[in-house]
């Protein structure tokens, strides 16, 4: 019996390799989830979300970048090519998965759960655009969702606050 996703962590997620990667290695973490593409009006956010990652990793931070093609075909190319451009331009060290898609049929099943778990403007259950964002608490939870035009670094505050609070009993026992 299959039972409803809660966290995070039951999830996982495709590197750009192909491989698996387990999103419950993520709890006891404050997670950043982005949809992201290299040719979009918002891809210069990609530094303030280094930014954010270098200022915060080291208290549990991390950002997960997902690029996306759906929106406007800002993401064209393959993994090893996103990860040039994004390492290039913009020095990118948190992680980048494999491309994903965030709407529709072929949504995967990570961000079916985070669109039910914060949804848009008037409960819209879609992604409007690339550089849409989810707050992830330690316990693994969606805390809130950004839009596409919410810079990283009015974020800040949010993950101030979410830093504070102390890490679930299993993931420090386990860390």
């Amino acid at each position: 019996m299959t039972r409803d996703p809660r966290t995070i962590a039951d999830f996982t997620a495709t590197l750009p390799n192909g491989e698996k990667a387990d999103l419950a290695d993520r709890l006891g973490k404050v997670v950043l989830v982005v949809n992201t593409a290299s040719k979009c009006g918002f891809t210069p956010q990609y530094k303030g979300l280094e930014d954010l990652w270098q200022r915060y990793r080291e208290q549990g931070f991390e950002v997960i970048a997902f690029p996306c093609n759906q929106f406007g075909k800002q993401e064209p190319g393959e993994a090893d090519e996103i990860a040039a451009f994004c390492e290039v331009n913009f020095g990118l060290s948190f992680p980048l998965m494999g491309k994903v898609e965030v709407n529709g049929a072929g949504t995967t099943p990570l961000y079916a759960w985070l669109k039910a778990q914060a949804p848009g403007l008037l409960g819209s259950k879609s992604i409007k655009w690339n550089f849409t964002k989810f707050l992830i608490d330690r316990q693994g939870k969606v805390v809130r969702r950004y839009a596409p035009t919410d810079k990283p670094e009015a974020m800040a505050e949010d993950i101030e606050a979410l830093l504070r609070a102390p890490a679930p009993a299993s993931a420090s026992a386990s860390a």
